[in-house]
């Protein structure tokens, strides 16, 4: 029998786990700069919170959540995205009694049922960042500029933003009203699951990715048109901060994302390299105002984004970034005989508490091949404990370069090898 991978899921190798790490230690570094706290919630919740929070409409929650029952009988759900539980701890921590804003970030896996392709997999990492308390559009302009430091920083320097306002409770329902209008004609041109939302949640029409359904799209009526005053001065505001910040910028009247919570602001990421298939946003997200109060809290507007780390990892290959998150060797750690290899062993801790990197071949006892190997690694001094060394406890250091050799006690050695380090 053999054992593979689920479909869908996949292993992160070595080589690939650098650049996982990469993604990480920038967010890291962003969150410091900008004030944000890492929170780690986890991977199991109640069904029932992404069922309310995310919204029953959507396709994560009506085709993409693994779900099960304990035998306790409680229905729970690894997660398939990250604001509903990082809402959920905010309240149950009273994070609401905090100074305002409360920001928090996370990195972490996340779980959808969907088709797998290239840079989308059923398991799949996740970075966000949220930002609670605040109604403001200045902040809505701080997270686009965040997520769009992080991506420049990864290397990507043909981004644009596309950007949207979907209203609020306001004047969204006037708009749908008129929306649906629209696509009553064209009905029976939708496909099956457009027609489902048509019932159901019309503005995710508009977030439909089939040609036919992208056609009837194009004519309808536009959003922005039917902003509400207060709505309307957000967005412009917003925009005005994008302008001063000179992010390039798009404005896509039909951008509505595809969770039901959020409210105003939405907006995407994109890398516009050409020649590398089609365009996938790298991080999305935007406003959602009352999404607190939905799930119990009080009234807090919000607002955050997340960022797919596997498609922007992906992208990071295709533009031929190679990472090698190993550091080279200082020195290699050569032994000949069996005191000289016991000998060896504490040596190497000695190194290790040092914080001087080395190589080893404990398993060889040949001199020459090991000798052999410290070339290959490029190491340019090598330590040789022979049988005569161990006896009088002491160690040869040996120039690769040069071929000159010194023999100093082991008490001196680490001194030595800094001095030649640092030289």
């Amino acid at each position: 029998m053999k054992f593979q991978t689920q479909i869908g899921m996949h292993d992160i190798l070595p080589e690939d786990e650098f650049y996982y790490q990469k993604v990480l230690e920038v967010c890291r570094s962003a969150a410091d700069f900008y004030g944000f706290g890492r929170i780690e919630t986890p991977i199991l919740e109640e069904t029932q919170l992404f069922e309310k929070g995310t919204g029953g409409s959507t396709d994560i929650v009506h085709k993409q959540m693994f779900s099960l029952r304990t035998l306790g009988g409680d229905h729970l759900t690894l997660r398939p995205e990250g604001t509903p539980g990082i809402v959920r701890a905010y309240i149950q921590h009273g994070m609401q009694s905090l100074p305002k804003p409360v920001k928090l970030w996370y990195f972490g896996p996340f779980f959808r049922y969907e088709r797998p392709q290239a840079g989308r997999y059923r398991q799949f990492y996740q970075f966000g960042f949220e930002s609670f308390g605040i109604g403001k559009s200045v902040i809505d302009a701080q997270i686009i500029q965040l997520f769009y430091d992080i991506l420049k920083e990864l290397g990507f320097k043909n981004l644009t933003i596309e950007i949207n306002s979907i209203g609020d409770s306001c004047c969204r329902p006037y708009y749908k009203k008129s929306l649906v209008s629209y696509l009553r004609k064209y009905q029976n041109v939708l496909c099956k699951d457009c027609q489902r939302r048509l019932r159901e949640n019309p503005l995710r029409v508009l977030d439909c990715k089939q040609e036919k359904c992208q056609r009837v799209v194009r004519g309808a009526p536009q959003i922005i048109d039917s902003l509400c005053q207060e709505c309307h001065d957000h967005f412009q505001k917003l925009l005005e901060f994008l302008e001063a910040l000179e992010l390039p910028y798009h404005l896509n009247p039909y951008l509505v994302r595809g969770l039901d919570y959020y409210t105003r602001t939405v907006f995407e990421i994109y890398d516009n390299k050409k020649n590398e298939g089609s365009r996938v946003a790298l991080v999305g997200g935007g406003r959602y105002d009352k999404l607190v109060q939905l799930l119990g809290g009080k009234n807090t507007p919000a607002c955050g984004a997340a960022g797919g780390v596997e498609r922007i990892i992906d992208l990071m290959k295709a533009k031929g970034e190679k990472l090698n998150g190993f550091s080279k060797p200082a020195v290699f750690l050569a032994q000949v005989g069996k005191l000289a290899k016991r000998k060896a062993l504490s040596i190497f801790e000695k190194l290790r508490e040092s914080n001087i990197k080395v190589a080893e071949a404990f398993y060889k006892d040949s001199l020459l091949s090991q000798l052999s190997q410290a070339n290959r690694l490029g190491v340019r001094y090598v330590l040789i404990l022979g049988q005569k060394e161990a006896l009088e406890n002491k160690i040869i250091i040996k120039d690769m370069k040069g071929g000159h050799q010194k023999t100093v006690s082991v008490k001196k050695m680490v001194q030595e090898i800094k001095k030649k380090l640092k030289k």
